[in-house]
Order: C-alpha cells, then sequence, then structure tokens
C-alpha cells in the first residue's frame, strides 16, 4: 500500500500568500478566438515543458460506454481540429470507430495550465497520413507494420522477431504506409481554457462551438 506521508499536503495560507507576493495578477484570458489562445499557449509550452509539449490524454468508451484514456501527441491543429495518428485495430481506434466522438486534455505542469477539448472524430485523409507517415524515423515506420497495438504480446522476442522481418521486407526501400494505420481529427464542439490561480480560484474560460462562430462563458473553479 502507498505510504500516504508520500502524498504532498494541500498548501497552507503561507504558502499561497507568498505566491501571490511573486506573482503579478494577470490579465484576464481573451475571449476572441480559441485557436488563437490555444495557439499562444502551445508556443509557451514548448519553451518550458521539460518533454511533449505536445502530448495529450485523450479519452474514449468502448463498447459498454466504461471510459478509456491514453497519452498520445498532436501532430497538427488548425481551427478544423486536433491531429492524432494510430493503429487503427488498437483500442482507441476501434473504439472511435465505433463511438467517433472523443475528449482531450493538455496539461502544461510548467505553466500551471491545462485545455479541455470535447468534440466528434473523424479520420484523416490518406493524403494527410501518407505525409506524416513519411516523415516518421524509419525504425518508427517499420514498427508502425510489425506492432499489433494492443492485442496480446506473448513475449517481448515476438515484438523483436516481426521487427525483424518487416526490415528485411523493405530492405533498404522505401517503407509504405500500414494499410491499419491511419490518423483521427478531433472537432472540437467546446474548448475550456484552464488557469492556476492562488487559493484554488482558478480562471476557467469555456468556448463552445454555436456555427458559425463562438460562444464564450466563464465558470466557478
Amino acid at each position: 500500500m502507498t505510504d500516504k506521508t508520500l502524498i504532498p499536503a494541500s498548501p497552507s495560507e503561507d504558502d499561497y500568500v507568498r505566491q501571490v507576493a511573486a506573482a503579478e495578477p494577470p490579465a484576464l484570458l481573451s475571449e476572441v478566438d480559441p485557436f488563437a489562445l490555444f495557439d499562444e499557449w502551445f508556443k509557451e509550452a514548448l519553451q518550458k515543458e521539460p518533454n511533449d509539449a505536445n502530448a495529450m490524454a485523450l479519452a474514449t468508451a468502448d463498447a459498454d460506454d466504461l471510459p478509456d484514456v491514453r497519452m498520445v501527441l498532436l501532430k497538427d491543429v488548425d481551427p478544423s481540429g486536433f491531429v492524432f495518428y494510430t493503429n487503427l485495430e488498437s483500442a482507441k481506434g476501434r473504439e472511435l470507430a465505433a463511438n467517433p466522438k472523443a475528449a482531450l486534455l493538455f496539461h502544461w505542469k510548467s505553466l500551471r495550465r491545462q485545455v479541455r477539448v470535447r468534440g466528434t472524430v473523424t479520420p484523416t485523409t490518406a493524403e494527410e497520413a501518407d505525409a506524416y507517415f513519411a516523415t516518421r524515423a524509419r525504425p518508427a515506420q517499420l514498427g508502425a507494420w510489425a506492432s499489433e497495438q494492443s492485442r496480446t504480446l506473448p513475449d517481448r522476442l515476438a515484438l523483436e522477431k516481426r521487427i525483424a522481418e518487416v526490415g528485411l521486407r523493405y530492405g533498404l526501400g522505401k517503407v509504405p504506409r500500414p494499410p491499419h494505420w491511419s490518423g483521427f481529427r478531433v472537432a472540437p464542439q467546446s474548448m475550456e481554457f484552464w488557469r492556476d490561480r492562488p487559493f484554488r480560484l482558478h480562471e476557467r474560460l469555456v468556448f463552445e462551438w454555436a456555427g458559425p462562430g463562438w460562444t464564450t462563458r466563464r465558470l466557478f473553479p
């Protein structure tokens, strides 16, 4: 059992007072454009996060409506949505095929910020998937062919053997994108921007799509 003394205690009032004294109150978050705000925060995260500023939690649901969540990497973003790539036969691929809705969470601990996204999911085009796959390192391309993602692996040697077999198959030639590997785009219906403030009085700003534009509202922390 985990030693409960290892879990950090909640900050004391003195801790918060020191935070307030050290921090200049920021201006309220802009309500103009969620993607412009995301772009601003993402650029800061790329400078300050130790690694994988583009990491995001992806939540889906299985056939029994049981939630499932894992970390994936953002590979593209524009006003049409947030893009990631995966094995279509993986758990997330199967879940999204059956229920094309998802939630994303970016948590930038160094900035004390997070962004939540909820929306519908559509496949990327084959051209988009081909273009991204071509940028991957060759061992990662081979791995996409060799790994039966989310399915039972008898032992580590079985994976190494499959990678070797795929390597022999393609030799020094170009590795094509596997037909079972592609991308998904999450088109936001809502985006929430959360910013840490002292005493748990955080700032929360929600953008909701009401086509042809966004509405905004602020939430109690």
